[in-house]
């Protein structure tokens, strides 16, 4: 399963960037590799830049790191609700008020990173178990459609949008 497989009507456009930044793996291994890539890129932040904000009112490293843990949390919940066929439409969540109650800044950046590691480990298994059938399925999150298989590439490519900021404006 490729992102080129994706039909547009699998997912809201809001989500294209992401969909597009996902390039051009398979889904499992861009899961995979990503979880590598992405931790050996938050380890080479030196940890005096874990708490730095570029300006007043924006997100840190380390709010960051939370902030994609908890999207993926988020969506893989959507993709097993929509892959086991619940049919209720699910509302949004509101990252910015995630983000100031989630105290990031009081993690040390290790237990961070082994929290994104573990949610993680377990979108992989989650992914993991679902059939091509399955990866098809449709379901209503934050008013649209969204199929579990473009699910799994907007966790992949919202991880790299997020990467590339830090690198322009935080390092």
């Amino acid at each position: 399963m490729k992102v080129s497989q994706l039909s547009a009507s699998e997912y809201a456009n809001y989500y294209s960037n992401y969909i597009k930044k996902a390039g051009s793996e398979e889904l499992i291994s861009g899961l995979d590799s990503s979880l590598s890539s992405v931790i050996a890129f938050f380890k080479a932040i030196p940890k005096d830049k874990l708490e730095y904000r570029y300006e007043t009112g924006k997100w840190s490293v380390k709010d960051i790191i939370q902030h994609l843990i908890d999207t993926e949390r988020v969506f893989a919940y959507r993709a097993l609700r929509f892959a086991r066929e619940d049919k209720t439409a699910l509302p949004g969540f509101k990252q910015n008020a995630y983000g100031v109650t989630a105290n990031a800044n009081k993690k040390s950046g290790e237990e961070l990173l082994k929290e994104y590691q573990l949610v993680r480990e377990s979108t992989i298994m989650l992914f993991k178990s679902f059939n091509e059938e399955t990866l098809k399925i449709i379901g209503v999150a934050s008013g649209s459609d969204m199929s579990v298989r473009a699910i799994g590439f907007v966790i992949i490519g919202h991880e790299k949008h997020h990467c590339q900021v830090i690198k322009e404006r935080y390092l």
